[in-house]
């Protein structure tokens, strides 16, 4: 008679887990279904919960260091994809799924978290009109958070300096794309914000795809733009792209370039509109005198029937007195008005940047006309050109002598 085999319950369980981590296609399985008693462990910050179908259902469990990448949170009745390896829980005795990633069905997993977030933020109030600032009429000084090379700073840099010659950038160099960028992107816009003398922050790059742009998607910018006092213009991507940055920003420009034409005015547009302010100030003093005469008048020719010749007299010497400081302060005002005018002049030939550059300072370009700002970006024999107020020189690096900075 054959002998039986006996086994425990602990080593029934270990077979069949030796089973199931031997098989190659439940070891890389895709399992579509519904998520169903959905569970996120804080403390530790694993995921488990069911899926299932009209047939059946399989547990999961989806550990923090898969998890930790999600860029959705997975939620009760989401039809999802989970790609993982079945295997069985020898403690409990029931096999599970163990999740490696997942997916929405039917949707891109940036595209699904962008509107998740989107929603969520948009319930919170952070995308509120209330909560948006105004932009200031002519910005003294506007901070500029981007990457220093590239094309979203030339287009913003030279559209600034056509319409608004005389307005001063302050720029906070940052990484624009890949995992590096939204903790810089944060740290630029808090040290901006805290600095107090900014009157505009100006976030932006280039076009892009959506995992390009996926740092301006991050919650975490998100609410550092919500709380900055200094307002801000989100100008990401092109015309059709849209972040999560954009929908928080006090206003939100298509491009670098619009970003540029919205926040300072046209040169010329406001020296012609100051003109007409100048003429239109003359005209109503010139007005204001002409009725008061009339006024002086009619009351001179009224004391001359009801009141003494001696009353007359008085109000002739009262209206010469009148009539002679309302002229005092035609001229006065007129000369104020001119020497405001002159004071903007002055003030714009100051932050003119080719009179600095007059006063014996240059900077450096190389063949491409890409501003050389440390000597760490210079070769022996690099052919550059350094660029005066009044031309440039075309010279060849010959040695490169770098300073030693102190650490003390």
């Amino acid at each position: 008679m054959k002998e039986i085999s006996i086994y425990t319950v602990s080593q029934a369980n270990h077979y069949l887990k030796y089973l199931l981590l031997n098989d190659q296609v439940l070891q890389n399985i895709h399992i579509m279904g519904e998520i169903s008693n959905f569970k996120h462990h804080k403390p530790s910050g694993h995921m488990y919960f069911t899926l299932k179908d009209d047939g059946s259902i399989i547990r999961c469990v989806f550990f923090l260091s898969r998890n930790k990448e999600l860029k959705f949170v997975p939620a009760e009745g989401m039809s999802v994809v989970a790609r993982g390896s079945v295997s069985l829980y020898e403690r409990s005795g029931y096999y599970q799924l163990y999740v490696e990633e997942i997916r929405p069905e039917g949707i891109g997993n940036l595209y699904f978290a962008f509107e998740q977030l989107k929603e969520k933020l948009k319930r919170q109030g952070l995308f509120a009109a209330e909560h948006k600032k105004p932009l200031p009429g002519i910005p003294r000084c506007i901070g500029l958070v981007t990457s220093p090379s590239g094309a979203a700073i030339r287009d913003f840099l030279t559209t600034l300096k056509r319409r608004f010659p005389g307005a001063r950038v302050l720029l906070y160099p940052v990484a624009v794309q890949g995992k590096e960028a939204p903790p810089q992107i944060i740290d630029a816009l808090k040290k901006l914000d805290k600095l107090g003398f900014l009157d505009v922050v100006v976030i932006t790059r280039g076009g892009g795809s959506l995992e390009e742009l996926w740092p301006f998607n991050d919650e975490g910018v998100a609410r550092v733009i919500f709380e900055m006092k200094t307002p801000v213009v989100s100008a990401v991507g092109h015309e059709t792209d849209f972040t999560i940055a954009d929908f928080v920003a006090d206003k939100r420009a298509s491009t670098p370039t619009a970003a540029a034409e919205m926040i300072v005015p046209e040169m010329k547009e406001l020296l012609r509109y100051l003109e007409v302010q100048e003429h239109r100030l003359k005209s109503i003093l010139k007005s204001r005198l002409k009725q008061n005469k009339i006024i002086l008048e009619n009351l001179s020719r009224a004391a001359f029937i009801y009141y003494p010749r001696e009353k007359i007299s008085q109000g002739y010497q009262q209206t010469d007195e009148i009539w002679q400081r309302l002229v005092r302060n035609l001229v006065y005002n007129l000369k104020l008005k001119s020497s405001e005018l002159n004071n903007y002049e002055e003030k714009l030939q100051a932050l003119n940047p080719l009179k600095i550059m007059s006063r014996g300072y240059t900077f450096v370009v190389d063949k491409n006309n890409e501003i050389i700002s440390s000597i760490d970006s210079l070769k022996e024999e690099q052919e550059i050109n350094v660029v005066f107020h009044n031309g440039e020189a075309g010279c060849q690096v010959r040695e490169i002598r770098k300073k030693v900075l102190d650490d003390n």
